[in-house]
């Protein structure tokens, strides 16, 4: 458990923020399927891509291994596809939590193209044993309306391929933005990668791969999205994040746009992001995360915190996360008195059943709430900001931030608040 409080209504400080792990995990994937042997500076130091490294040194020049990736999807799903084209004998298998979390589309593509992969236990799920082999690539369907890192998981591997791949998606696609950062990434890369409509060709061909052998990781945008809401929520504040970029292929960079209507003016200097205060707060908001659904439960609380009336659609995979986060987001705000309605794909806050800071409160005039995580990094995150307005908050289970953000206590301190193990 740990307990945290805000003593303070001006929150100004500079944040290092490390590595996206979305790229650092495709980039470790590349660099192996390439053999590269890159240098990566700024890596990120979430779990995901400590276990995916980790992972991949355990496999290398072996032919056997049973590899346990606990929490981390993203490694689930990469390695899936990875160990299908590596030879040897794979046993790939992960926390209680995993094993809920359907695989099936992404296997059922991999053995259309040949791959060797058998459920373990229940049809559909992890555990997966994978008898890697050579693979010829070829022409397949998948539906795009399931997960991003299916396809993402196709792509990378498809430089093994001796006829490359051709990959055509089906239905509405979520999460558009992680597909074109693996593209930008292939092609960055030297591979010719062509799209036409709902189609992605990727040859097994080199254009010219990077002559150099290091490789600055952009900082992590979905780390920022914290900071925007203690910035949109406290009376004042100035936080300045470091290692972002402008032109960013990180789909949560969205969130300059976002927090313009929740009171958060954003511009960057000497290459970093300075987030400040501004009074143009919105009456209501709504918006569709399809492409951006991991900063859904930060922006909900951060409209909450702010009395705003707020509908978030295109949810449809907070459902398949570390937690169903969109049950989890309405629990977990009903105890502190939101209004919250839901659906498999939306949800929506009401006016809260108490006053929020707007009415001139301070943030010693509520009661103690404990935030439950469900193993889930960003609940326990995106609830964080909320002591800002409350005299303390409790937070089960905080070391699951190590996932994504293992430094967020530790930079919670740095900004001012008081943050208690107990």
């Amino acid at each position: 458990m740990l307990t945290l409080s805000s003593t303070k209504n001006i929150v100004n400080s500079t944040i290092k923020l490390t590595g996206s792990k979305s790229i650092n995990n495709r980039l470790l994937i590349l660099n192996e399927i390439l053999e590269l042997d890159l240098i990566f500076q700024n890596n990120s130091t979430s779990e995901d891509s400590l276990l995916l490294k980790n992972a991949l040194s355990q496999i290398k020049n072996k032919k056997s291994a049973t590899i346990n990736i606990h929490h981390a999807g993203t490694d689930m799903r990469f390695l899936t596809a990875y160990l299908s084209t590596k030879e040897g004998e794979w046993t790939l298998t992960g926390s209680e939590r995993m094993k809920e979390r359907p695989i099936g589309d992404l296997v059922k593509a991999l053995k259309s193209l040949g791959a060797d992969i058998v459920f373990l236990e229940k049809e559909n799920f992890p555990p997966l044993k994978i008898n890697g082999k050579i693979l010829k690539g070829g022409k397949i369907e998948i539906d795009g309306s399931v997960s991003s890192q299916f396809i993402s998981a196709l792509l990378l591997i498809a430089p093994t391929f001796e006829n490359g791949i051709t990959l055509t998606l089906k239905n509405n696609i979520v999460s558009w933005p992680y597909i074109q950062m693996t593209i930008d990434i292939l092609t960055e890369f030297g591979l010719i990668v062509c799209k036409n409509l709902n189609t992605i060709n990727v040859s097994r061909s080199l254009i010219a791969p990077p002559k150099s052998t290091i490789y600055t990781i952009e900082s992590d945008w979905s780390s920022a999205s914290y900071w925007f809401s203690i910035v949109a929520i406290c009376n004042e504040g100035e936080i300045i994040l470091t290692g972002l970029k402008n032109k960013s292929s990180q789909a949560d960079a969205i969130l300059t746009e976002i927090y313009m209507q929740l009171g958060v003016s954003s511009s960057f200097k000497n290459n970093d992001l300075v987030l400040t205060k501004n009074a143009n707060i919105t009456s209501s908001f709504e918006y569709d995360f399809t492409d951006c659904p991991d900063i859904a439960q930060t922006v909900a609380i951060t409209c909450f915190a702010l009395g705003i009336k707020a509908k978030l659609t295109g949810l449809k995979t907070l459902k398949l996360k570390e937690s169903d986060r969109i049950v989890g987001l309405k629990t977990e705000l009903e105890k502190f008195g939101a209004i919250v309605n839901i659906t498999d794909n939306s949800i929506e806050i009401k006016e809260a059943a108490h006053k929020s800071q707007n009415a001139g409160l301070t943030n010693n005039e509520f009661a103690t709430v404990t935030v439950s995580t469900y193993n889930d990094h960003r609940m326990a995150m995106s609830f964080a900001p909320l002591s800002i307005l409350y005299k303390e908050i409790r937070i089960e289970k905080p070391e699951v931030v190590s996932k994504s953000y293992p430094q967020f206590w530790e930079d919670l301190k740095s900004a001012g608040f008081v943050v208690n193990l107990c």
